[in-house]
């Protein structure tokens, strides 16, 4: 079995939730058992080696469970994106729409310099809103995106479209 065939089969798929007529993908069951979730990470890393980066961008809060491992294994820094306020020191914010209302995702100034090639990873796609963000904040501290890495997307919302013109786009699990 492949690792993508491994994470396939523990995520389960809870109808109606968080609201009559959604499909809700969940990964918990990835990260309860300690074999699926080696073989997700083994995953992201065989579907990403291609990519030539120096820093991993994980996104809170899921996204730095699978952006912790890939950064070690690679011996290279992880920045963390967090919501606003989180972040102790200075940093650099952007705000942006999602379906119900407003969010801001934030990085530490100087986590990231000129020139750095920056992989953001996420559990995640859905429309690409947080993920762009992402792109912004490390557009604006002067890195380059490296490209996308995301455990599950959901094509049917477009996230990965959103995002091309930013970078390459890889997910280990589409739906």
């Amino acid at each position: 079995m492949t690792h993508r065939e491994r994470v396939v089969e523990a995520i389960r798929a809870i109808p109606d939730f968080p609201q009559p007529g959604i499909l809700f993908r969940d990964i918990t069951p990835v990260m309860e058992d300690p074999a699926v979730f080696t073989a997700a990470i083994d995953g992201l890393q065989e579907m990403l080696r291609d990519v030539k980066w120096d820093k991993v961008a994980a996104i809170e809060s899921r996204g730095f469970l699978f952006g912790a491992p890939l950064a070690l294994r690679a011996g290279k820094p992880l920045v963390l994106l967090r919501k606003a306020g989180k972040l102790p020191g200075e940093t650099r914010a952007v705000t942006y729409d999602l379906e119900y209302g407003q969010a801001t995702l934030e990085v530490h100034t100087g986590s990231l310099q000129a020139g750095d090639r920056v992989l953001i990873l996420d559990d995640l796609l859905a429309t690409g809103g947080t993920a762009a963000a992402g792109a912004q904040l490390v557009q604006e501290e002067g890195a380059q995106v490296a490209g996308f890495g995301f455990l599950v997307a959901l094509d049917e919302l477009g996230g990965g479209a959103r995002l091309a013109a930013s970078g390459p786009v890889f997910s280990l699990v589409n739906y």
